[in-house]
């Protein structure tokens, strides 16, 4: 694996855990970070989460990572992949601009 590649998993695994660890803590789920699959529906057949849930989840991700979750795009609360992907777009969005 080269040192670019490395560096990407690296990133996203640094997004991925704070994610698993913010929704287990603050939606009291009865998980370890692990039992988390990134690809769980975060709604309905997966975690079973509930609108109220997904307004603690868009907290914690937006206090996480100091970023902001648009109100009119659920797609990015599909899954924690999905989470993952945007909190990625949106830092690399950070860097660029400084």
């Amino acid at each position: 694996m080269n040192s670019a590649m490395k560096a990407a998993i690296d990133k996203r695994v640094a997004v991925i855990k704070p994610i698993k660890e913010g929704l287990i803590k603050h939606l009291n789920l009865p998980y370890k970070p692990e039992d988390l699959h990134e690809d769980i529906s975060l709604f309905g057949a997966g975690l079973g989460l509930d609108s109220l849930d997904a307004l603690e989840v868009v907290l914690c991700v937006e206090n996480c990572f100091n970023i902001k979750i648009p109100d009119n795009d659920p797609s990015i609360l599909r899954s924690i992949n999905t989470l993952a992907d945007y909190v990625l777009e949106q830092k690399h969005k950070q860097e660029g601009v400084q």
